[in-house]
């Protein structure tokens, strides 16, 4: 192994425990394992740069805004980047785009102070975004901009064309970057908007949950009340189930090819 596959495999470690305790937890572990990692020995520690993107105000605190919330407890910066202002949808279709987009880019920023997030916007148009290549060299000199050491973003096979094409945005970005940043998947509305998503990786959120409802009522255009406790709720509880705590967010970590897991029995 030369030194900077060394270096990685060691920042690998520190960004999965990061949050210690139960963090972004591997189900892959082997049946004689725990899944609960140790907390990073504190000469290891790192204040690290959390980056998440959503297409949408809403979409990140919804996916993950308990995770969110545990990084920047835990001292480490994070960052919402969300790729419109959600100008077609504010609840009312007599508003404007630009009425709509000032009503939710409020909301997005209460949201983020409730979380001790910082927000930032791309700047394409909810309903009409771009995947080509300039939107692409746009989206890739934002992401690095943040220096970010892990990202989340919205998984490809979202039901919603905006979420699919923040997806394809922060892979292109994961790419041009060598892969400098770790890349993490979130779910919405599984079931739903989130399709085919079978998690790697979670997080437990009980301590933070209500934390994170609070970031999400913060978007009253949205009817979050209603929202929360038919779909999201129920997410966090079977997560929870899955994880073996109270409440949990699912996450897809892609990984490198040097990184992925070979079929066990297999070379």
């Amino acid at each position: 192994m030369n030194k900077g596959e060394s270096n990685r495999r060691n920042f690998i470690k520190l960004s999965t425990l990061a949050l210690g305790g139960l963090s972004i937890s591997s189900t892959m572990a082997s049946a004689n394992e725990t899944s609960v990692p140790q907390p990073v020995a504190a000469q290891e520690e790192k204040k690290l740069n959390i980056l998440c993107i959503g297409a949408h105000p809403g979409d990140p605190e919804f996916g993950c805004g308990g995770t969110m919330a545990r990084y920047s407890d835990a001292g480490h910066s994070v960052s919402f980047l969300y790729l419109t202002r959600g100008e077609a949808w504010a609840g009312d279709k007599s508003l404007s785009f630009e009425q709509a987009a000032d009503l939710r880019t409020k909301e997005a920023e209460t949201s983020c102070k409730i979380l001790n997030a910082k927000a930032l916007f791309a700047g394409q148009i909810d309903d009409h975004t771009e995947l080509n290549k300039k939107r692409a060299e746009e989206m890739t000199s934002l992401i690095l901009s943040v220096k970010p050491d892990i990202v989340f973003t919205q998984w490809p096979l979202d039901s919603h064309m905006d979420h699919q094409v923040t997806a394809c945005l922060t892979y292109t970005a994961w790419i041009r970057s060598e892969q400098s940043f770790d890349l993490y998947y979130y779910e919405v509305d599984t079931g739903s908007e989130t399709i085919g998503f079978f998690p790697t990786d979670y997080v437990d959120i009980t301590a933070v949950r209500d934390r994170k409802k609070a970031a999400m009522m913060a978007h009253k255009t949205q009817g979050p009340e209603k929202i929360y406790d038919t779909d999201f709720k129920t997410m966090e509880d079977f997560r929870g189930m899955e994880a073996g705590v109270k409440a949990a967010e699912a996450f897809v970590h892609f990984k490198s090819k040097s990184q992925r897991a070979t079929i066990i029995g297999l070379k």
